[in-house]
């Protein structure tokens, strides 16, 4: 099972025995601990839950929860991952990035940077006004948005607004480095979010 939570740690490059100079986002994978694992037969679906890091003042609620996996468990992001089949690991159980090897294909998913409130041309791209004698001047304004027909405006509507801070997620990255003794997990490109930032890894059937 190929499923991990971890932090980005930042991006550096590696140099293959080729000489091959490859750009690489270093994640801090792991370890992680399942506290919860769910079953058609009692939820509706298979899948695992997995809790990472040292959070504190945690609710009644959740201490709860995790604390079938241990009393020393205390996570401070739980995420849940949909399986296909149910694994062999039990609650309790620790992952680590020893079920990843190097060439494998993976999926993660993060929150982007946020960006505040940003006007058109800084959010989609939108040009400038003419920018010639007479003008106004304020030439990164929206202009017209309405219609002659209907007298509204659609939604969806391309406007000012608050930019970044999305989950995104994505697929088809290449494991190239691996650091099973520090849980360091090297990923071929780029990986949204800032540093520090809560990642998930999914290894791709």
């Amino acid at each position: 099972m190929q499923v991990i939570i971890g932090t980005k740690v930042g991006m550096t490059q590696i140099i293959g025995k080729d000489g091959v100079v490859t750009p690489v986002t270093v994640l801090q994978a792991g370890p992680a601990t399942v506290t919860q694992i769910k079953t058609v037969e009692s939820d509706g679906y298979n899948a695992v839950q997995l809790g990472f890091g040292q959070g504190k003042n945690l609710s009644k609620s959740v201490s709860g929860h995790v604390k079938k996996a241990g009393e020393k468990v205390s996570p401070k992001v739980i995420k849940e991952f949909r399986v296909k089949e149910l694994p062999e690991a039990k609650v309790g159980d620790v992952l680590t990035v020893e079920s990843f090897n190097i060439g494998d294909k993976v999926t993660i998913t993060g929150t982007s940077k946020g960006k505040g409130f940003a006007g058109t041309v800084k959010r989609w791209n939108f040009n400038e006004s003419r920018n010639t004698h007479g003008f106004k001047g304020n030439i990164r304004r929206v202009g017209s948005i309405g219609s002659m027909y209907p007298q509204k405006v659609f939604k969806g509507k391309k406007m000012p607004g608050r930019m970044g801070h999305d989950q995104v997620t994505v697929k088809n990255l290449v494991v190239a480095y691996i650091d099973k003794e520090n849980n360091i997990l090297g990923v071929k490109g780029a990986v949204p979010g800032p540093k520090k930032g809560i990642v998930t890894v999914e290894g791709e059937e």
